[in-house]
């Protein structure tokens, strides 16, 4: 037999008794993010990627930016930094966050790897 549990439940101002059994009681789910030191490290890297970028585009902050005949003083801040920028935005930080590292059992299966019922 199931244990009968006795709960007041206040509505509008009313107490009105409920009553509850313990399998209608439900868990909340576990949330569990799958972030692990192998995510953290590769994430660091890419900050470190972008922070390089950053530091090798404020190198081309200058008086006089351009040469008269048209070419710029430092070709790092204009080709390299933004390279740098892109791979750490776009490749690398968004590589750590969806790369999952757990065991196999841990991911959750696919509709095709469900058995029928």
């Amino acid at each position: 037999m199931t244990k009968q549990v006795a709960r007041t439940v206040k509505h509008v101002g009313k107490h009105i008794p409920h009553t509850t059994t313990k399998k209608q009681i439900k868990k909340k789910p576990m949330w569990e993010i799958p972030f692990l030191r192998k995510n953290a490290i590769i994430a660091a890297i890419g900050l470190g990627v972008i922070l390089l970028g950053y530091i090798l585009m404020s190198t081309g902050i200058t008086n006089e930016p351009a040469l008269p005949n048209g070419k710029w003083n430092n070709p790092m801040a204009i080709s390299v930094a933004p390279l740098l920028l892109v791979i750490g935005y776009c490749v690398i930080i968004p590589y750590a966050l969806i790369k999952f590292y757990g065991k196999k059992g841990d991911a959750e299966t696919t509709g095709e790897d469900k058995p029928k019922q």
